[in-house]
């Protein structure tokens, strides 16, 4: 089970990777934002694939200048280390205020993920 996701967000990650399975068109805000605390890498995740759970899709930030969609291993964000040592995080203060494709238009014209 990884524990970076509290069950509550699982359910509506899941309950997203669902509905993406059903339109193609879904395109829903963020559930969850985690972070690096000592780097410059974001992950804004909007769905977990209903048919395997470590696979989770949103907005990518490696702090590189190149935001991107795409699927992340929520078992390899476990492992992921910043600088200084410290794991990734939950930040427990984002409220999505828009959908994914406004975050990642965003993204993409700042070269990084904007809150």
């Amino acid at each position: 089970m990884n524990t970076l996701i509290p069950d509550e967000q699982r359910v509506l990650l899941l309950a997203n990777g669902r509905e993406s399975l059903q339109n193609p068109d879904f395109d829903p805000a963020p559930v969850v934002k985690l972070f690096t605390p000592d780097a410059c890498a974001t992950w804004m995740l909007t769905e977990i694939d209903p048919d395997d759970h470590d696979h989770a899709f949103g907005l990518c930030d490696l702090g590189l200048g190149a935001p991107e969609m795409g699927w992340v291993s929520l078992q390899e964000l476990m492992t992921v280390r910043g600088r200084l040592g410290l794991p990734v995080e939950l930040d427990l203060h984002f409220r999505a205020e828009k959908r994914l494709s406004a975050y990642a238009r965003n993204a993409r014209l700042a070269g990084r993920i904007v809150v």
